[in-house]
């Protein structure tokens, strides 16, 4: 019993985990569908949107302030592709990269400069640090259930606004075929500038999320950023309903091999499953070999 316990455990850490990588990981695939650029900076938009919501609880109630720091990191989000992207969308896909990373960097920096280096993190949202909720032995925090069920909601909520709404049909058909799209009137800049919006909401609201359980500092960013890439690439990049996946697959693969590895070694049994994988599906677990994956929204 003690041992199905302890399985449940590392479980319920490894879907927490792996759902912090998989909102990451949305975003990566959001942006590159709609403009076929892979943002490296967007575990920055994680970092941010923790640090703004801790400055703007001081003033403010917590659901303002979660709210406040999703749509100034929206903002940003369309803001970097207006200034950076837009103008040099024709560019090859190594200096958008290249890009990208430079962007992380500055971000980083600028976040030192605003904020620090300290530690800072929201309370928690119910309950607090030493609570815990009990599934079959197994304890969990409710902070873990507000993550879980904010991964939950967003994907749905994305499903429903790129099956269902005028914006969403035109974003797909962007990344589907930008001519065709082009040709029916859509408009695929404003587009693009939408889908870096998304992505950025959509990060800025997962660090909200685990601000109380991770931390936050104006490094945080980086190793998101990198794992989020990992689980996008695994699950198959182009489908960002694939990185949910691709997301929980990692991160259970790192909690249970916390129990027959080192510390050190967390990140290599993630990574070498990845390259597995890889060799075998080039095109990730749920990816299309043709690349149409951003077909199945």
């Amino acid at each position: 019993m003690g041992s199905e316990i302890l399985i449940l455990q590392y479980l319920l850490s490894g879907i927490t985990k792996g759902s912090i990588y998989a909102m990451v990981a949305i975003g990566f695939n959001l942006i590159f569908s709609a403009t076929g650029v892979l943002n490296f900076a967007q575990g920055e938009f994680v970092m941010l949107g923790g640090m703004i919501a801790v400055t703007l609880s001081f003033y403010f109630p917590l659901p303002v302030a979660v709210a406040g720091a999703v749509v100034i990191v929206a903002c940003i989000g369309c803001l970097l592709e207006l200034l950076f992207f837009r103008p040099l969308r024709h560019h090859s896909i190594l200096h958008m990269i290249i890009i990208t990373i430079g962007l992380s960097i500055v971000i980083q920096e600028a976040a030192l400069h605003i904020w620090d280096e300290k530690v800072r993190s929201l309370p928690y949202f119910t309950g607090n640090e030493i609570s815990s909720v009990k599934i079959y032995g197994a304890a969990i925090s409710p902070q873990v259930l507000w993550v879980l069920g904010t991964i939950t909601v967003s994907v749905i909520l994305l499903h429903i606004f790129l099956r269902y709404t005028l914006q969403g049909r035109a974003m797909r058909a962007c990344s589907s075929n930008p001519e065709a799209a082009m040709l029916a009137g859509i408009n695929i800049s404003n587009m693009r500038t939408l889908a870096f919006g998304l992505s950025a909401a959509l990060g800025a609201l997962g660090g909200c999320v685990i601000s109380p359980i991770t931390m936050t500092q104006y490094e945080a960013g980086a190793p998101l950023a990198i794992k989020g890439f990992a689980a996008a690439i695994l699950g198959g990049l182009g489908n960002p309903m694939a990185a949910v996946a691709g997301g929980l697959l990692i991160g259970i693969i790192e909690a249970f091999s916390v129990s027959k590895l080192p510390a050190a070694y967390n990140d290599v049994s993630a990574f070498a499953i990845l390259l597995l994988v890889l060799f075998i599906r080039p095109h990730g677990l749920f990816g299309s070999p043709s690349g149409q994956g951003v077909r199945e929204f």
